[in-house]
């Protein structure tokens, strides 16, 4: 046999083609522009459709094994999210908004607290080592300048907190899209993997479809354990906070539900907030707040997630790091957000690719 027939030397060649084309594309990013922007317009319906529709099939899957229509099982799906939101609004959000006020009253304070330490320990720092005092130095000059330059409007800088809602309310007019997307997910998702192998020889179908139907067990064990781990989460930290009295409880609890959905950083980046209020609120508390998040952790990490999730991901800890760190350089909280499940369906594909690639003899 030829070593041109070979099928290590077709890869190859494959794999150059795709490389020459990527540097065809990059050399002429014109030719992108159309399809950026296009992928930019729809990116966020498809993404609130997706997520919805995967928490909403397990519903209507259960409605049709009970002999409802097909599209009253739908129906009763968005008459599902229409009284979840509307429970949450009636219910949580008059706490929220007064504890939201009550927080940006006073975080004008909370900047003339920390501005009142950093000025004391600066007068004091004949005791204090040389790296501590520049440090020092360092951050009441910044300080200081960030209340110069925001004056009397120093509450507003919590949007950048909750920065996320006004892209939210830029883009409202996409969401307008999402029941209509939902609406033919949940109607024809049974025709999508057909529809993909059909593009494929009689000879792989079976193959594809296989596939196909591992992408979507690991895309749906992501977004529904992802959801209801935070959810718990969100609750332990309630519960906590509630416990030790923690101002403004509910606001952050609600924080470090949305932001334990960013792999292994959440969990440290809703403690600030909350470690911060206890500090000013009384200094022991910090220590509590500490001690919660902690056991909350721990109660997710060794009990929840495992029950919830199982192993189906599979991904190592220093393999997250890495896929984190990586997609944070490269594309930001969008990108830290979207890697791990991106990751896994990487991981299903390939590695049933090479499955068929060993099964199969060469030719």
């Amino acid at each position: 046999m030829s070593f041109i027939e070979k099928r290590w030397f077709k890869w190859m060649i494959a794999i150059l083609l795709l490389l020459l084309i990527i540097l065809l594309l990059n050399k002429n990013q014109y030719i992108l522009t159309p399809i950026v922007v296009l992928l930019k317009t729809i990116f966020l319906p498809f993404v609130v459709a997706g997520i919805l529709f995967y928490l909403c099939r397990p519903l209507v899957e259960w409605l049709i094994k009970k002999k409802v229509p097909k599209w009253a099982a739908i129906l009763s799906a968005y008459a599902a999210i229409c009284l979840f939101f509307f429970g949450v609004i009636r219910l949580a959000g008059p706490v929220i908004t007064d504890q939201l006020e009550r927080f940006m009253e006073n975080l004008p304070a909370m900047f003339s607290a920390v501005h009142d330490f950093l000025t004391y320990m600066k007068e004091n720092q004949n005791m204090l080592p040389n790296f501590v005092k520049e440090g020092l130095v360092t951050a009441s000059q910044e300080l200081q300048s960030r209340l110069e330059s925001s004056g009397g409007k120093i509450a507003s800088g919590i949007l950048g907190v909750f920065g996320f809602i006004g892209g939210f309310i830029n883009t409202i007019f996409y969401l307008v899209l999402v029941p209509f997307i939902l609406f033919y997910m949940l109607k024809d998702s049974h025709r999508f993997a057909p529809s993909v192998a059909m593009f494929f020889p009689r000879s792989k179908k079976e193959h594809v479809l296989n596939i196909l139907k591992e992408m979507d067990k690991t895309i749906s064990t992501y977004i529904q354990g992802q959801m209801l781990v935070s959810v718990i989460v969100g609750v332990l930290l309630y519960i906590g906070y509630l416990l030790i009295g923690l101002n403004y409880s509910l606001v952050l609890a609600m924080f470090g539900m949305f932001t334990n959905v960013i792999p292994f950083l959440g969990p440290y980046i809703a403690v600030v907030p909350a470690f911060l209020v206890a500090l000013f609120q009384e200094p022991i508390m910090a220590l509590y707040v500490a001690i919660i998040m902690l056991v909350a952790q721990q109660i997710e990490g060794n009990i929840i997630s495992p029950n919830i999730m199982g192993k189906s991901l599979n991904i190592h800890p220093l393999t997250i790091i890495v896929l984190i760190l990586t997609a944070g350089n490269l594309t930001g909280i969008i990108g830290i957000i979207f890697v791990i499940p991106a990751y896994a369906i990487g991981k299903v594909l390939v590695v049933n690719i090479v499955k068929i690639y060993r099964t199969e003899p060469e030719k």
